[in-house]
This record gives C-alpha cells, structure tokens and sequence, in this order.
C-alpha cells in the first residue's frame, strides 16, 4: 500500500478544505465538476499535480502487476489508512488502495479511465467517495450524488462480477448540529438508493464514529473529516464482518 500523507498533513494543518481553492472558482459548473472525467489540475498546499500524478503511476503499477481481488477506490479517507491496522485487517487478501487525497469523483473517473483499470479482477471493491466534491467542486448533495453515481456505474462496467461495498459518505464537522452534517445525510439518503443489497451492497457506518450526542471525538477524527489511527480501527471492526461475508 503506498505511504499516506494524511497523518502528517493533519498534523501540520495543511488539510484546510473549506479555503482552498476550487474548480468553481475556475467556472467548472459542480455537476460537470462531479461527472465529468479530469485529472488533477489544482494545486494545493498539501499536494502538487505532480505529486498527484505520481501516485497515479503507483496505483498503475499495481494494475499492470494483476493479481488483485480486494479493490479500495477513493480519496484520502481511503488512503490514509494506518498500515498495522490495513495489513491485520485486510492482509489475508490481496489487496490494494487506490485512494488519493483530495480526489473527487471526476478525479476517479478520470483514473479509473486511464488507468488501465480493467486489467482487474476484483472480487470486491470497497468505494468511499464523494466528500472532496463539497470542497472542490462547490457541489450540493444532488450534484454529489450524480458523481457518485457515474463511478458506481463506471466500476459495474468494468467489474461485471465482483461486488460493491458502498459506504456512505462519513461525518464531518464536530458538531452534530453542523448544517454540512445535514448535508452528508441528504447525500447519503440519495446514495443508498444505488444498492440492491446483493452486487452493490451499501452500508452506513458513519454512527459508529460519533459520540451519543452526535457530536464528533478528535480522538476518532484529529480534523473532524479524516480518521486517527482510532478512527481507523473503528472503521475496520465495522467493515471487516461484511467484506469477509461479500469476498466468500
């Protein structure tokens, strides 16, 4: 798996979504922004286009090498996960992360285009994606879920056999009461409707992350966006039972 950058850009609070610059800002309408196949072409604090690029060619080699039945495809929530808890959870399969921070979903349309993606053979992909389109691309929770659709439909096309755990978008923002909270529950009532609880199976984990009042622990989330290491086994524990189910 390759070597995430997420934990030191947390800690160096480069991870400032909300005021970085956006593809509306560059008049790319949200929709086109979330459906539309594009490479990286911004470049932030925490990641250049050409650090993009290179991690693109990684996940390349990785195709081209083959041998892959547990597929993870997202941004940086996928890609951060801490490597002791990834190989202990996961290690039994072969499997490989394509996640890249900052990516939205034309970003993994564009990559799943030109990446020699159907070399593959998944038995499962595990899909986390769609939060990045909030901050990139100015989006709302139908243009969100337009691009999260497109990918879901675009991994069906190239992997006819395997299955799709689809998860919700996670919590972010401490507070419960955020409006953006309320957002990512609108975007996920709208996501769950892509499952049919047999080739495309969607789960809901985000509970699991939060404290009872609702309200978000920087113990679990140091940013209240991208998991710790806590956070991470949280994740695992409530993920694991079902890949182990759908890779039988």
């Amino acid at each position: 798996m390759k070597k995430s950058l997420i934990s030191a850009l947390v800690a160096a609070g480069l991870l400032a979504l909300s005021s970085a610059p956006s593809y509306a800002d560059a008049g790319v309408s949200p929709v086109a922004c979330s459906t539309t196949p594009a490479p990286r072409k911004i470049e932030y604090p925490w990641m250049s286009v050409e650090r993009w690029y290179q991690m693109f060619k990684e996940d390349v080699a990785v195709t081209d090498a083959g041998n892959v039945d547990l597929l993870f495809v997202g941004d940086s929530i996928t890609e951060g996960w801490n490597q002791e808890i990834w190989n202990k959870s996961f290690g039994s399969w072969k499997a490989a992360n394509f996640g890249i921070g900052g990516d939205h979903t034309g970003n993994v349309l564009w990559r799943l285009d030109n990446g020699h993606a159907d070399k593959l053979h998944p038995k499962l992909v595990v899909l986390t994606i769609g939060v990045n389109n909030f901050f990139h691309c100015g989006a709302g929770p139908d243009d969100v879920f337009e691009g999260v659709q497109a990918v879901v439909k675009k991994l069906r096309a190239l992997y006819p056999d395997a299955k799709i755990l689809l998860n919700a978008v996670l919590p972010y923002e401490q507070s419960a009461q955020s409006p953006k909270r309320q957002q990512i529950i609108e975007l996920n009532r709208k996501i769950s409707t892509l499952g049919d609880g047999k080739s495309i199976v969607f789960k809901d984990y985000g509970a699991r992350f939060l404290l009872q009042n609702g309200d978000m622990s920087p113990e679990v989330m140091a940013d209240f966006l991208h998991p710790t290491p806590k956070g991470y086994q949280i994740w695992s524990d409530a993920m694991l039972p079902d890949i182990q189910k759908l890779m039988k």
